[in-house]
């Protein structure tokens, strides 16, 4: 019986952290809030974001509403980071999320992680105008200033 008990709590933990893990990853009602994937046969700029500790570089990019960027980025650090593109409060609510689990990984078109020395590059079209945000959440990096800004016009 007290078999059963652990593997139906363990069951239950394991469940608990999917669905906390999965709860960011979907767009709400309305898409993404900072406009949508983009799609590797239209045009496209091309913008290099390097991640080291606790900057980007660069930490401000201004793109026109509609424009395609394809980002290039670089983590040119000595521990992992996160590229997270979104507004302030959605991640804020994230990084509330990831201080529980820390080693979320994640699985959306508006940010990945990136390891040590590791380049990958994000397609996203900005079809909102508006201030985003994109953050690393590893728990204290954006506290300790790892923010930057695109502002769609």
């Amino acid at each position: 019986m007290k078999t059963g008990f652990a593997m139906s709590a363990a069951l239950a933990a394991a469940l608990i952290v999917i669905a906390a893990a999965r709860g960011h990853e979907q767009p709400g009602p309305h898409g993404y809030s900072a406009g949508e994937p983009g799609d590797p046969k239209q045009p496209s700029r091309t913008i290099e974001v390097l991640l080291s500790e606790m900057e980007f570089t660069p930490a401000r990019i201004d793109v026109k509403r509609g424009e395609q960027i394809r980002f290039v980025l670089r983590n040119t650090g000595k521990e992992d980071h996160e590229f997270l593109l979104a507004t302030k409060k959605e991640n804020l609510k994230h990084a509330a999320v990831m201080k529980k689990h820390p080693h979320m990984e994640h699985d959306e078109p508006n940010g990945t992680r990136l390891a040590p020395g590791k380049t990958t590059e994000l397609l996203w079209r900005f079809s909102k105008r508006g201030t985003f945000e994109y953050s690393c959440l590893i728990p204290d990096h954006r506290e300790f200033g790892m923010t930057g800004h695109v502002s769609v016009k």
